[in-house]
């Protein structure tokens, strides 16, 4: 097959259909066509398992260098990426919109995010704070037993493989937040694109090369291999050089590699961010005083960007009566009201309208909003049940990945605490309340705080803050490291492991201690 360099944009952009390895793009035997909402389809080599063996040999011996690189220098190199995302920022928005259907303004906001989260890490790790530093000074003459000096700090923990999500082609993918938390600590980075977006992680990856030219680093501290192959993401997870794994995607899919993590001779962790319901709790004077605003922000956030964000919020839950009717009334004279909204992929619209019919078809639900999703479009649909109906249908708790509601009616504070405590891992829960409620969510609290990384009182989910207090994570099936964050400086820990040196002389000690 001949090589594919012909991908053209725009007559001064070129795509060239290769993987990124090394600081060489390398094409390879087989090609897959991308599959955009509109424009033109373009060609992109297929990852072998020879790739991902070439990658991660490169991102090793980087590690010898960049691993032990001074955090000043890694600084420069994500600001420095930042630029360069910036510089092609045009580029990015015309061949992301064409590929994702998402709109410009989508992607110019969330081109903003991925460099700014780069930036706020090179300020974090200029800051030290993170290395968590500690000494404790010999004490020769303590009786029984001596103690000698003793320092700890964190340290990188070696090449880290990070795949792309479908959702977010920019802030959670190429230099999105696991890359730019792996390059802060110190980790060289090999990345599985997704084939949703081949393109935009292409001109991503670019950004990227660039920068480790002008920084003068080792090539091997980056590299992206294109998807199209499961054998890919198989061959990554289970490199024996691998010491960490980044994922954001489905739960059948993130489940499937955590596994193979686990079953590694030496298992690695899998820091995979899966999804989840973000259930909505209404508290009585909230409801009664406030149904018809709550009703329209939650349709806002619900229908945001086709539902197709991890944060959701899926389901209510609400005391049956007026104000209950009020709020559906009202939500649902909102959702027939949205227009349809392109979805990333078919695939994805496939899975979308297979789970209306799953909850269409489990028995147990009234339904209020009624739409047709066809091919890549999706508008929304609005069911309602009864708690005891929801806590004895399984499929009413699982998370469908587009614009799908469920009210689920109480008949009590206490039914609801019920319904909290049976409901899954999440990255979010959320509690409408007014000054009268505060009894009532006091019963919720102590349980939603075991259900979820991130409380919000008064919000809606949709939205996640890039900052020192984020916790984008949750106990399982939301995340599979209920300790660990994805979103926000925080990140960085899942990248790095304590050391302590004992008795070690000053001059051999790693330079964030000397």
């Amino acid at each position: 097959m001949p090589e594919r360099c012909t991908n053209r944009i725009r007559d001064d952009i070129m795509l060239k259909g290769k993987h990124l390895i090394a600081g060489e793009w390398m094409g390879g035997t087989g090609y897959f066509s991308s599959d955009p909402a509109h424009g033109p389809a373009h060609d992109f080599a297929v990852g072998t398992p020879e790739d991902v063996d070439r990658a991660c040999e490169a991102a090793e011996e980087a590690f010898w260098s960049y691993g032990y690189s001074s955090r000043e220098d890694r600084a420069a190199f994500l600001n420095k990426i930042a630029d360069e995302i910036d510089a092609r920022g045009d580029r990015i928005t015309e061949i992301g919109t064409q590929e994702t259907g998402l709109p410009e303004a989508r992607l110019i906001g969330e081109r903003g995010r991925t460099v700014g989260q780069l930036r706020l890490f090179a300020d974090h790790i200029l800051k030290g704070d993170y290395l968590d530093r500690r000494h404790d000074e010999a004490l020769p003459d303590r009786q029984p037993l001596p103690r000698p000096e003793l320092f700890m700090v964190q340290r990188p923990i070696g090449p880290v493989a990070v795949f792309g999500a479908s959702n977010f082609p920019l802030a959670f993918s190429t230099a999105g937040g696991d890359t730019a938390a792996a390059l802060a600590a110190g980790c060289p980075v090999v990345v599985k694109g997704h084939s949703a977006h081949p393109g935009t992680s292409e001109l991503v990856a670019d950004a990227i090369a660039t920068a480790v030219k002008a920084c003068n680093l080792h090539p091997g501290v980056f590299s992206q291999i294109q998807g199209g192959n499961r054998a890919v993401g198989q061959a990554l997870v289970q490199h024996p050089l691998i010491k960490a794994v980044g994922f954001t995607g489905s739960l059948r899919g993130g489940r499937a590699l955590f596994d193979l993590c686990a079953a590694r001779p030496e298992p690695i962790p899998f820091f995979g961010e899966l999804g989840s319901v973000n259930p909505v709790f209404l508290m009585p004077e909230a409801l009664k005083a406030r149904a018809q605003a709550i009703a329209e922000g939650w349709v806002g956030s619900l229908t945001m960007g086709a539902g197709q964000f991890c944060t959701n919020p899926g389901i209510v839950v609400a005391i049956a009566g007026p104000d209950a009717d009020a709020f559906i009334a009202a939500a649902s004279e909102g959702l027939k009201q949205a227009a349809a909204q392109t979805m990333l992929t078919d695939g994805i619209a496939s899975a979308y309208r297979a789970g209306c019919e799953a909850v269409r078809g489990s028995g147990a639900v009234e339904e209020l909003v009624t739409t047709q999703s066809t091919d890549r479009q999706a508008t929304p649909f609005l069911f309602k049940t009864t708690g005891r109906q929801w806590l004895d249908n399984e499929v009413l708790g699982e998370e469908v990945f587009g614009p799908l509601g469920v009210v689920v009616l109480v008949d009590s504070v206490d039914e609801m605490v019920e319904i909290a405590k049976h409901v899954q891992g999440q990255l979010t829960c959320t509690i409408q309340l007014d000054e009268g409620d505060t009894e009532t969510a006091g019963r919720l609290m102590p349980v939603l705080e075991r259900k979820a990384g991130r409380l919000l009182a008064n919000g809606f989910p949709t939205g996640v803050e890039v900052c020192d207090t984020m916790v984008h994570g949750g106990p399982y099936p939301a995340s599979t490291n209920f300790g660990a964050t994805s979103v926000g400086t925080l990140s960085i820990r899942r990248f790095l492991r304590p050391v302590c040196y004992q008795n070690m002389p000053q001059a051999i000690l790693p330079a964030d201690l000397r």
